[in-house]
């Protein structure tokens, strides 16, 4: 098993970009996702400087680097970077929407299945290999248990098993909108957002009447108001056959967390429990803990 670093999900400053990946070059990754997946307004980077990044990269780790596509393409400007992107020659793809699985499927290149597709089952994905997938980053929300019958409806169906990545550490990507929830909230309009989502490195807390953390804002994307975490369901993780365990950039902090999946991928024991959420693992409510649903 392997560890891969997500693709950045906030908005950072360019500075911020660079900075945090010489720090993550130097950490046991054997993948790294780069790119810009939720807003493309956000051009803090753009598509040539992904590629120099990765360039760079290149020549300082052995790490296999991978460049990731928006996942809600709205408008004939997006469509357009989408095909450059696709087009980029260099990298394999992390597809996050159908329209670049098209793109892809046409080129005849193999790609990334990004957690934004929804492939739930052995039949879907089928679908999906026939167009390219080489691996698969099942959506957030799956249980084990949800991945582990859509392999074997695999078997069953005589195709081969791609290579398996699961959503292992950050906050959960649920859900995306044309409206930019960052934006409403500082009472700016979308299209004069004046990039205020970058003054959130890690969004925006959402909390109920009662005080709990319930989501985190994103722009336009909706996440969990928890850290996922799933570092101590390592056991079930091996047994099932993941190939990679995807943790999800945060602002501060990610060498320490990469540090501690490492050892546990290199033998250490997994803790019995962690802080965060780990329900949608276990067939439960995602925002809760399965040690609190007292099924651990």
């Amino acid at each position: 098993m392997q560890l891969s670093l997500g693709p950045v999900l906030f908005f950072w400053s360019r500075d911020k970009y660079l900075n945090f990946y010489s720090e993550m070059i130097e950490q046991p990754l054997d993948v790294i996702y780069l790119g810009e997946t939720v807003c493309s307004k956000r051009r803090a980077l753009s598509l040539d400087d992904w590629l120099g990044l990765a360039r760079e990269l290149k020549q300082q780790s052995n790490a296999e680097l991978v460049l990731s596509g928006l996942t809600l393409v709205e408008a004939a400007s997006e469509l357009s970077s989408l095909k450059r992107l696709c087009d980029n020659g260099e990298l394999l793809v992390e597809a996050n929407d159908t329209g670049a699985v098209q793109l892809l499927s046409e080129r005849k290149l193999p790609f990334v299945a990004g957690p934004a597709l929804n492939i739930y089952n052995g039949h879907a994905l089928r679908e999906y290999l026939a167009a390219g997938l080489q691996r698969w980053v099942p959506p957030v929300e799956c249980s084990a248990q949800l991945v582990e019958a859509s392999l074997r409806q695999l078997d069953e169906l005589g195709v081969a098993r791609p290579e398996l990545e699961i959503f292992a550490y950050g906050h959960l990507p649920l859900a995306y909108s044309a409206r930019c929830f960052t934006a409403r909230a500082e009472n700016r309009p979308k299209d004069d957002c004046q990039f205020c989502c970058n003054g959130y490195p890690e969004g925006i807390g959402l909390d109920s009447q009662e005080g709990q953390r319930l989501f985190t804002i994103n722009g336009i994307q909706t996440m969990s108001g928890e850290v996922c975490n799933l570092i101590a369901d390592y056991p079930r993780l091996a047994a099932l056959g993941a190939d990679y365990l995807r943790l999800s950039p945060r602002a501060e902090g990610m060498a320490e967390v990469v540090q501690s999946f490492h050892h546990v991928l290199h033998g250490a024991a997994a803790p019995l429990a962690v802080s965060g959420c780990n329900g949608y693992w276990h067939g439960v409510p995602g925002m809760l803990r399965a040690e609190d649903a007292g099924l651990c």
